[in-house]
């Protein structure tokens, strides 16, 4: 997760604010241009909310300054019409639990089909890590069973998945249907809930 939120998140924002402000990359930005970030992290995982690494980049975290938690983000836009708001994340993410599965599975079969496949061709690593001579040991899975993804027992609801489903309950009024059916867990676009390691500084430039 880690390469994937450096490649897929923070490397294509810092890259579009650059284009923003006017610096592409090798131009250097002084020290008085720069831009505000909102980063929607709520009080549940306040330990995220972090500096930018970059001067140009001044992250700001509105829902931990309004003091609000992921229910009463759920509640607010629920009161405005919004319901069954789930968390975001990547199509093949190696985190998700069985009610993430079956949602994918049966409410887009395009989506599922592709991450079927995607679960197919991580089988024996990835390309690049093989060209390397970096071989993976034994087999990579999509799903914690370490079976194919099309096999796994994605309709058994595991404990996790019923505590998570009581603890909405207890804090808000909602469907059981509407909790089996959302994202447990999930990214924010800038930074993977998957784990907890900071992106490290490669030589695109984007940091400098």
């Amino acid at each position: 997760m880690q390469r994937s939120t450096g490649e897929y998140k923070i490397k294509p924002i810092k890259k579009k604010v650059r284009e923003l402000l006017g610096y592409p990359y090798p131009l250097r930005i002084p020290k008085d241009v720069f831009v505000d970030q909102w980063v929607g992290i709520s009080t549940d995982e306040f330990h995220r909310a972090k500096d930018a690494d970059v001067q140009y980049m001044h992250n700001r975290h509105p829902l931990i300054d309004l003091n609000w938690s992921r229910t009463d983000c759920v509640r607010y836009l629920s009161s405005i019409g919004l319901t069954g708001t789930p968390k975001s994340s990547c199509l093949g993410y190696p985190f998700h639990g069985n009610a993430q599965w079956r949602h994918i599975r049966d409410t887009s079969p395009e989506e599922w089909e592709d991450v079927v496949a995607f679960d197919a061709a991580i089988r024996q690593g990835n390309a690049r890590a093989n060209t390397s001579e970096n071989r993976l040991l034994g087999q990579a899975f999509l799903h914690r069973s370490r079976v194919p993804l099309d096999q796994a027992p994605i309709d058994h609801v595991t404990a996790a998945e019923w505590a998570a489903r009581q603890q909405e309950l207890d804090d808000r009024p909602i469907a059981v249907e509407e909790l089996e059916n959302g994202v447990v867990d999930g990214c924010s676009p800038w930074a993977c809930r998957g784990s907890e390691h900071e992106p490290a500084q490669d030589d695109f430039g984007l940091a400098s």
